[in-house]
């Protein structure tokens, strides 16, 4: 058992009274492109990276959830049986929202929530809240994949993930897609997991960072942003409006050589934010093809022509993520963009492993340089998925 499991174990049993039934963790997740295809039943090519939310869940004989985070020592709990209602009553809300939904949503799939045992949840996290690096889904698939092993539900990862955007759009309010918590759920060490979000489809794609000498920098500009709120969902809206003009269920089946006539159709806004969508679907099928064939050295125009469709066509950049971008590039980066959903948040940078220090000291004299607060910045590396770390100790 690892010191972060053994100290959340101690700080459980010390807290409730008894031993947790274990203790299960899933990562924060980098998408290294495709961004906004997801709702749009696109293609996505996310990473599960190595910060880590830590759910010990332990039954208890109540009928009672309660979960607490470590974060602010805060405690919430309602009966089981009484989370639909308070799901209809708009009463679940805050970070408990994430755990909390994850439960009632596994009611949603066919657990009799009135009859099962109750759970303590603990909750500690290494993924930066606010960075756009999905601390929520770590936290849901965390306790997607407790619940369902300790209930005996039977549910395979996949379904777990729906579990996941389920709570997250219905509970949270946050109207995001599947990637998130299929990255969480299903990465593998030095691999990025390329979904086809309209079949669900997933399959692994080494990444060879390693061999190649490549490093992926995260630079987390320390601008704070919600998914839940503003600019996102109005990003969906423009995105379904385009598909509903072109007479498509969905942007998925818009292709490049439908924009000519999206241009002469649709209003200069929404045809910017579909040929934003049509195009990365686009770059994310030619970095699965340019791994395969060339390796992560070859990736980087592709990266590079992300995010300038993100800032110009989608408008979900900020000038502090433009500035990690173009000093990131500047400074020896192959490629680098924006990850999340914007608006805020982090950028990435693919960097030969002798360039990163050069690349992290410009970025923050380049920060200084422009009055913006110094950005936070770390390496990542692509690894393994939700997992279980640990099973009841007693004593």
């Amino acid at each position: 058992m690892s010191d972060a499991v053994q100290e959340l174990h101690e700080l459980f049993t010390s807290t409730t009274g008894h031993a947790p039934d274990g203790v299960w963790s899933a990562p924060g997740r980098v998408n290294l492109i495709g961004e906004h295809t997801d709702y749009n039943e696109g293609f996505v090519l996310p990473f599960a990276i190595d910060r880590r939310t830590r759910a010990a869940v332990g039954l208890r004989d109540d009928g009672v959830i309660r979960v607490t985070s470590t974060l602010d020592g805060t405690s919430v709990d309602w009966p089981l049986r009484e989370l639909d209602a308070a799901q209809n009553a708009g009463e679940i809300v805050g970070w408990s929202a994430y755990p909390l939904g994850v439960a009632w949503a596994l009611g949603e799939r066919g657990a009799a929530l009135a009859t099962l045992p109750g759970v303590d949840i603990m909750i500690d996290s290494t993924v930066p809240v606010g960075a756009g690096l999905s601390s929520s889904a770590a936290i849901e698939s965390s306790v997607a994949l407790a619940l369902n092993e300790l209930w005996n539900l039977g549910l395979s990862r996949p379904v777990l993930a729906q579990v996941g955007q389920l709570a997250e759009n219905a509970v949270v309010g946050a109207p995001t897609g599947i990637m998130d918590q299929s990255a969480s759920l299903l990465g593998e060490t030095d691999s990025a997991v390329f979904l086809d979000c309209r079949t669900l489809d997933a399959t692994v794609v080494p990444l060879g960072l390693t061999l190649a000498g490549l490093t992926i920098l995260v630079i987390d500009t320390r601008v704070a942003h919600s998914h839940a709120t503003g600019g996102y969902a109005e990003r969906r809206a423009s995105c379904e409006a385009g598909a509903a003009a072109l007479g498509r269920s969905s942007l998925r089946d818009v292709s490049a050589s439908d924009l000519d006539r999206a241009l002469e159709i649709l209003d200069d806004v929404t045809f910017r934010r579909v040929r934003h969508v049509v195009t990365e679907n686009q770059r994310v099928l030619d970095t699965v093809r340019i791994l395969s064939e060339k390796g992560p050295n070859a990736i980087g125009a592709l990266l590079d022509a992300s995010h300038v469709s993100m800032r110009d066509d989608f408008e979900i950049s900020v000038p502090e993520l433009d500035l990690a971008v173009e000093t990131a590039r500047a400074h020896g980066a192959i490629g680098a963009r924006m990850t999340g959903g914007g608006f805020g948040g982090a950028a990435i940078a693919l960097v030969p492993h002798a360039r990163v220090a050069e690349v992290e000291s410009a970025v923050k004299v380049a920060f200084a340089g422009h009055g913006f607060t110094e950005p936070v910045t770390f390496t990542v590396t692509p690894s393994q998925g939700a997992e279980r770390n640990s099973t009841k100790i007693n004593g």
